[in-house]
This record gives C-alpha cells, sequence and structure tokens, in this order.
C-alpha cells in the first residue's frame, strides 16, 4: 500500500466523533457523470489528486452515477494506507437489475451504470445498502454512513411519511447497532433544505449533518436557528456544495447552475454583485465561496466536487488564498451575507 495523503491542509474534529478530516474534503457526485461523463482515466486522475493535496475526505453515494462514483473512488483508494482518510457514503436507496433493460435510462446522470433503484430507508435497507456499498468500493469499511435525500424533495406527502416511519421503526436501529459495535465511526443525514434539518434534529442523535446547499455565500438561512442548536449539541457540519452547485464557481455566466438548475435571474444578480465586491479586492469568488463556510464553529468541512485534476488543485489553492478583512466587511454592508455571519479572520 501507498500513503500519499501527508498534507498541511487543516484538519478539523467532525462533531463529537473522533474523526479528524481535513477542511477541504472531495465530494464524489462528478465520480457518477454527474453534469458530464468522464472517462476512467480522467477519474482515476481526479482521485489521485486528491490524494496528492493531501486531501483526506471522500464522501461518496449509491446514487452517484447508480454506483459508478463508488465504484471510481473504490479503485483509487485501493492500494491507499486508510490510517487518517474518511470514507462517507450513504443509505436510503438499494439497486437491482432494471426490470425493463430496454427501455432503462440512467438518467438525471450523464453517464452512470444500468441498475434501479429503490429507496429504502428501513433495517433491512440500511444493511442492504451498506454491504453493497462496501463491494462497490472494494472496502471492507467506511468510517461515516449517511441518510441520504429523505426530504420533501424526493418525496412527497405520505411517502415521505413513510419513509420516515421506516427509518424510525428499524433503519435507525440498524445505523445504531453499526456504530455501536465499531463498524462505522460516525452517522449522518444528507439535507437539501435546511428546513428537513429539524425533523432529524428532533428524532435522532446524529453525528453530523452533510448540508448540500443551504450555508453558502448565497444563503445563510440556517445561521438563526439550524446552526446554533447544531453548535449546541456537538453536531458536525459538512458543506456539501460551497459553490452553490455551480455558479459560485463559474460566476454568473450565461448558463450557470444553482441548486442543481438554471440560476434564476436574482441569483444570477446576487453571484455578479458579490463577483464585483471580490474583484475590488483581488480575491476570486471561488476562494472567497470555499473559505467563507468554514469560519462558522459548526462547520468541519468543505467538500466540493471536481470533473478534472486541474479542478482539484485549484480547490486546494482556493483554500489557502489570503482574504483580506475588508472584502467581508464590503459584502455585509451591501447586504450580500447576513451581518451576523461568522467569516475568515482574514490577513
Amino acid at each position: 500500500m501507498t500513503n500519499t495523503h501527508r498534507s498541511s491542509l487543516p484538519l478539523r474534529k467532525l462533531g463529537r466523533t473522533a474523526l479528524m478530516p481535513t477542511v477541504l474534503g472531495f465530494g464524489g457526485a462528478p465520480l457518477g457523470d454527474l453534469f458530464q461523463t468522464l472517462t476512467e482515466p480522467g477519474a482515476d486522475a481526479v482521485v489521485r489528486e486528491a490524494l496528492d493535496q493531501g486531501i483526506t475526505l471522500f464522501d461518496t453515494a449509491p446514487w452517484y452515477g447508480h454506483g459508478l462514483s463508488e465504484h471510481r473512488l473504490g479503485r483509487g483508494l485501493w492500494h491507499v494506507e486508510r490510517s487518517g482518510i474518511v470514507v462517507s457514503t450513504k443509505v436510503g436507496r438499494v439497486y437491482h437489475r432494471p426490470t425493463d433493460l430496454r427501455g432503462f435510462s440512467t438518467k438525471p446522470w450523464a453517464g452512470g451504470l444500468p441498475f434501479q433503484l429503490q429507496f429504502d430507508y428501513s433495517g433491512a435497507g440500511v444493511r442492504r445498502s451498506y454491504e453493497d456499498s462496501l463491494l462497490r468500493l472494494g472496502l471492507n469499511r467506511v468510517d461515516c454512513l449517511v441518510i441520504h435525500d429523505l426530504d420533501g424533495i424526493y418525496h412527497q406527502g405520505e411517502q415521505l411519511q413513510r419513509h420516515r416511519a421506516a427509518l424510525e421503526a428499524s433503519g435507525w436501529a440498524e445505523l445504531e447497532q453499526l456504530r455501536g459495535s465499531g463498524e462505522i465511526t460516525a452517522i449522518g443525514a444528507g439535507i437539501n433544505n435546511s428546513s428537513d434539518m429539524r425533523y432529524f434534529l428532533d428524532h435522532f442523535d446524529l453525528d453530523f449533518f452533510l448540508v448540500a446547499m443551504p450555508y453558502t455565500l448565497l444563503d445563510q438561512k440556517p445561521l438563526r436557528d439550524e446552526l446554533p442548536e447544531c453548535l449546541r449539541r456537538g453536531i458536525g457540519i459538512v458543506i456539501g456544495s460551497p459553490y452553490a452547485s455551480g455558479i459560485l464557481a463559474t460566476g454568473p455566466i450565461p448558463g450557470a447552475v444553482y441548486n442543481y438548475a438554471a440560476a434564476p435571474p436574482e441569483i444570477i444578480d446576487k453571484t455578479r454583485r458579490i463577483l464585483e465586491a471580490c474583484n475590488e479586492y483581488g480575491v476570486s469568488l471561488q476562494a472567497a465561496a470555499l473559505q467563507f463556510p468554514l469560519a462558522h464553529p459548526s462547520i468541519a468541512a468543505v467538500i466540493p466536487g471536481a470533473t478534472s485534476h486541474e479542478m482539484v488543485a485549484a480547490n486546494a489553492a482556493n483554500l489557502r488564498v489570503p482574504i483580506p478583512q475588508e472584502l467581508w466587511s464590503t459584502l455585509k454592508k451591501r447586504d450580500l451575507i447576513l451581518p451576523d455571519a461568522p467569516v475568515p479572520a482574514g490577513v
């Protein structure tokens, strides 16, 4: 085995757990052909660059490319010494051979594998998902399991209540058994809207949240309620999309993506105004977007995705860029971030 993950990247404790990942992690959705297909050599280069940059937190999910992301990430980690490496994957979906082979589509993924999902948050579903993930990854352990997409975006009305009931009846007990036995170290919940955090806070003893969107340069809604509660309980936060799924990386260009869809005009305008402030201080929008969430004391890491090794290297560089305190003051004066939002210490 090789050990390539020594790094100068800062480490930060994940909630109350003993896990100490780097504050810059690796989001595995692009390895599942999120917006574009990757070649296998290209996918290998992305994972290798993350290791070379010293990143130690790697997140993936069965959902990403219907298993493809786990295959690719696992291949990149097979021969790496695991001490210090934190691997996170998710539960809530199980996969099987499609019933209609001719009519099956891998959408919404640009590529992906030809397997069909079924939502299952029961104890049996959690166990099946966990063991299938180990096989796809080619690893005999993961550090974190995340309850994935149990929210109003993917499930409506009675369906949402049914899946929540399954988690409460047996799925959570299975996760607790895995944590209690030491097979995994941490249980998380992956959410898309900050309002869904309340359900998990009221029902379960989580170690962390993986927040897809709601705490970025463009949105700080959880600052008033959910984040203080997480801080009080010692629940860690991992920010899954610090670039707001695209626009904070690309800037307000035509076709910019926000919340995994075309950015609306008001978001385009707000991003333009943030970019103008960044330009005044000679700071890239990407550096400001990546560093901003990490100023909050509950946030352990940001895990941007990447479709090339150059993107991974750029993320690591953006994390280290000095940002003058005046930029954050200007963003607050212009009502572009909330006045009480914690900001990086600056230079």
